[in-house]
């Protein structure tokens, strides 16, 4: 099914498919930098999630619908041993503070785009791309929790 955007609606998709791509390269990059391999493969893991997203909103910009079933692969982390010097609880840290961060600025760039889409198809998708992220937000949160690295008072 062929759907049509309007202007605000393209120029915002496009707008999100920027942030995604961002998304992949941080969450890959961070991936290939963090000590602990359960990081490492929770990292993969959305990097992939993000990757999907990316393509939906690719799919969208081109007139069709979007596909918004996961591929259900698992990531595999690539085998980089270039670790930082620093200590790798301190630099993970401030890489998850870093994807944390991003998140919720994504979560909230989702949001207002939410609103702004007249196609139920393109809010549909959106909605669905907005949950992910405040899912990846909890996962990420959850980690650092965990870990010492996000402390709840």
């Amino acid at each position: 099914m062929q759907i049509k955007l309007s202007q605000k609606e393209r120029m915002l998709l496009e707008d999100g498919k920027k942030q995604e791509e961002l998304c992949v390269k941080k969450y890959q990059g961070y991936a290939n930098q963090v000590q602990d391999v359960q990081l490492k493969n929770l990292l993969m893991e959305i990097a992939q999630e993000e990757q999907h997203h990316h393509d939906m909103i690719d799919q969208m910009l081109q007139g069709m619908e979007p596909n918004m079933s996961h591929s259900g692969m698992t990531a595999t982390p690539q085998n980089d041993n270039t670790f930082q010097e620093t200590s790798g609880n301190t630099n993970d840290q401030l890489l998850l503070e870093d994807l944390l961060a991003t998140e919720k600025y994504v979560s909230g760039f989702y949001d207002t785009t939410v609103f702004e889409a007249a196609n139920p198809k393109v809010r549909q998708a959106i909605q669905h791309i907005q949950k992910d992220e405040q899912g990846h937000g909890e996962k990420l949160f959850n980690y650092m929790n965990s870990h010492g690295m996000y402390d709840v008072k």
